[in-house]
């Protein structure tokens, strides 16, 4: 293996933890607080607010941090965002009151920000020819971080207590930080700065713009139902799993865990079929079989509601990588960065409002059947808007060195 295809390795393998942190990080609090309800004697809807401001974070902080990415460099950037938010999860599992737990969640929502904007473009800067591979590669470990989210936290919570929960996920993140460092100081983690190029003079303004307001609407969409989900599924299961989750919290992270690895399998799948087929046939499919599922989610219990999540995540997942290329296709090349920075604030950004949108729904009805029947007419919805994507396929321009 040459210095290149060393350095690009390595960059890999820690783009993907960040991806795989940072999904965990931002869902093991929706596990955690069903202890939380038990040790502080605080209602659910109250709890999961905690997170609202950590949430709002992991949005609007995604453009300013791709901007710093750009200043500091990409290594730099992830090196605080791995410390970061290592510290600030072991901050919140050494706290005593909502308030300072407020205040850690948002500090984990702050470095966590930096992952989307400064890691995707730093794993396709240096992955050379083989770019949708690795990003579906890399897709795999950010569904597997919701899923380590569920297991790992209902171990230390049924093994140790709550703050180990926090603490211990912390300190591997902290560390993973230390150690890039060490790499990078020592020459063998860097950045490859190149652009790539991409197709734009055979796309007419009009597509441009009639892509770039559809897609604008089904992130958005996107984002709640994603959100919403990995919100409400702990509790769900808790409430309806029907023995299946046996007893404690670590049965209940099983089943979520089971239910996010499939997404991650999907995701990959969805790369692939995006490089064959139809990028508006595979986006639009996706949406379209997430509008039953839903539905079917906010009635049933059980074995059925563990398939019908499971499939319903994984259609959602399958639709990401169509959506990457769509954007990136219908965008001049110069703009990706601002582009792509700009979805992961509309992406993460929807993150309150469906934190929001859980706590109010369960504080007037306390029933989460209200919640996906909220979930399906907002696939319809985004159905609705998709549909109006170009139909035409374009094939991105290869790299001037693979061109004949």
């Amino acid at each position: 293996m040459n210095d290149t295809n060393k350095l690009s390795a390595q960059t890999i393998v820690f783009s993907c933890l960040g991806h795989l942190y940072i999904h965990m990080f931002t869902a093991f609090y929706f596990v955690i607080v069903l202890a939380l309800e038990v040790d502080w004697h605080l209602p659910y809807h109250e709890l999961i607010e905690l997170w609202t401001l950590g949430a709002l974070m992991v949005g609007v902080a995604a453009l300013p941090a791709g901007m710093l990415g750009d200043r500091l460099g990409a290594p730099v950037m992830m090196i605080i965002f791995f410390v970061g938010m290592g510290l600030c999860s072991i901050g919140a599992g050494l706290t005593d009151s909502p308030l300072t737990l407020t205040l850690w969640l948002t500090g984990i929502g702050v470095f966590a920000a930096i992952y989307h904007p400064v890691g995707i473009p730093w794993l396709v800067r240096n992955t050379g020819s083989k770019k949708g591979k690795a990003l579906g590669f890399n897709g795999i470990f950010g569904s597997l971080g919701g899923a380590i989210a569920g297991v790992t936290t209902g171990f230390f919570i049924d093994s140790v207590d709550w703050r180990a929960a926090f603490i211990v996920p912390g300190t591997v993140c902290a560390f993973t930080g230390f150690a890039l460092i060490f790499f990078v100081a020592h020459g063998q983690v860097g950045d490859t700065l190149k652009t790539e190029q991409s197709v734009s003079e055979s796309n007419t303004q009009s597509d441009m713009v009639r892509v770039f307001g559809v897609l604008l609407i089904t992130m958005f969409i996107a984002g709640i139902i994603y959100n919403t989900t990995q919100i409400a599924l702990p509790k769900v299961f808790a409430e309806r799993h029907e023995g299946l989750a046996g007893e404690g919290v670590f049965g209940i992270g099983l089943l979520v865990a089971f239910v996010y690895t499939a997404g991650g399998v999907m995701q990959f799948l969805g790369g692939l079929l995006a490089d064959r087929l139809s990028l508006k046939m595979v986006y639009v499919s996706c949406i379209l079989i997430q509008v039953p599922l839903l539905w079917s989610a906010a009635v049933l219990g059980g074995i059925p509601l563990l398939f019908v999540t499971t499939f319903m995540v994984m259609a959602n997942a399958g639709a990401l990588p169509a959506e990457n290329m769509l954007l990136a296709r219908y965008t001049p090349a110069g703009r990706h960065g601002l582009v792509f920075g700009f979805k992961f604030v509309l992406a993460f950004g929807s993150a309150p409002l469906a934190l929001d949108m859980v706590a109010w729904i369960i504080a007037m009805t306390g029933e989460f059947y209200w919640v996906f029947t909220t979930l399906t007419v907002c696939a319809v919805c985004s159905l609705s808007a998709a549909v109006f994507l170009p139909p035409k396929h374009v094939r991105a321009l290869p790299e001037p060195s693979e061109r004949q």
